[in-house]
């Protein structure tokens, strides 16, 4: 959000969500950590006092949500139409305010999403290191942001997304490319941002191992939804294999059922 204009955000989403016939899931979040200092500057946008640009963030997304929800935020010309008329952000998509995902990185910000009625979207690292195990952590992450929503008042159901990094070994090949990837087998510890944080570990194994593994993992069982991490930069031909040995062999075993009928909107175990 550090980047964006949210009123032009918002526009996007909405023409996107109408021609997809209300299947956008939105994600956002504050942003990547800061590669250039104080980026959002050279875009335009000033203001603010945190070199994370976390303020700024906040502010623009909380206008965001106002023009997604049809808040009409803007005075209209008087000579067109009266006095005192105001206007919402065109197109306006129904419904799209409860597709929007928002990336939190701490149980605190967890809270935040929860009152705001949004969905929790949480990662493979979390702002925080406290001794707990990951996926403890994490889970008790969805726990606060569930009872946040909760006592906000808000009635739907609420959506959860983990992330995770899972390389299913079926061939030697498989194990050559993923059998020694850093950080498998364990969570690490590290500092981003400036502050001191907790990373997943990455999963690889064959797959009865892997959906051992996965099902003691408190936020993958507390979620609804499991989002795999992969690698991009290697090529189509590679990701596909994951994603269809993942398929195959292990998210079954996890409740997710193959959906033969094209997108499926609201149903964690067929989408």
């Amino acid at each position: 959000m550090r980047y964006e204009n949210p009123l032009q955000l918002a526009e996007e989403a909405a023409a996107l969500d109408l021609i997809a016939d209300g299947r956008v899931a939105l994600g956002v979040s504050r942003g990547s950590p800061e590669p250039a200092d104080r980026g959002w500057e050279t875009f335009g946008y000033t203001g603010s006092t945190d070199p994370r640009g976390a303020d700024i963030a906040r502010d623009k997304f909380e206008l965001f949500l106002r023009a997604v929800r049809g808040e009409r935020l803007a005075p209209a010309d008087p000579k067109q139409y009266g006095p005192g008329t105001r206007l919402r952000v065109e197109p306006h998509s129904e419904g799209l305010i409860e597709r929007i995902w928002w990336g939190a990185g701490s149980r605190d910000s967890a809270e935040t999403v929860g009152r705001q009625g949004l969905n929790l979207m949480s990662s493979t690292l979390l702002t925080e290191a406290t001794g707990a195990t990951f996926g403890e952590l994490q889970a008790e992450q969805i726990d606060r942001y569930r009872e946040a929503f909760a006592e906000a008042g808000h009635t739907r159901r609420p959506r959860v997304s983990v992330s995770r990094s899972v390389f299913p070994v079926l061939t030697e090949q498989d194990a050559l490319m993923f059998g020694l990837r850093s950080g498998n087998g364990a969570d690490q510890i590290g500092i981003i941002d400036g502050m001191r944080s907790t990373f997943g570990r990455t999963y690889v194994g064959e797959p009865d191992l892997l959906v051992e593994q996965l099902k003691e993992d408190a936020a993958v069982m507390s979620a609804d939804t499991l989002m795999l991490t992969i690698p991009s930069q290697l090529g189509v031909d590679l990701n596909l294999h994951i994603l269809e040995s993942f398929a195959q062999h292990v998210a079954p075993a996890l409740g997710w059922k193959r959906n033969t009928e094209g997108p499926v909107v609201g149903d964690p175990a067929t989408a």
